[in-house]
């Protein structure tokens, strides 16, 4: 029985690890979303050539905007 807990409770420490892990990965990449008219949406990823030009203008107009919003 007290090997069963210890598997128990290091599986949980380890999923609880790579929760943790995977937020802060998650939470670093910035992405630009556009919404079109007819409902679509284009995610572009921090990487892409096309979010090279975007994000650096949407950068500076968060940085430009009252911390309310």
């Amino acid at each position: 029985m007290p090997r069963r807990k210890a598997i128990t409770g290091l599986a949980l420490a380890a999923s609880l690890a790579g929760a943790v892990l995977f937020r802060r990965r998650a939470r670093r990449r910035d992405r630009v979303e556009l919404y079109f008219d007819d409902g679509t949406t284009l995610s572009l990823d921090d990487g892409s050539p096309e979010a090279s030009t975007v994000l650096p203008l949407a950068r500076r107009i968060l940085a430009a905007a009252p911390s309310g919003i």
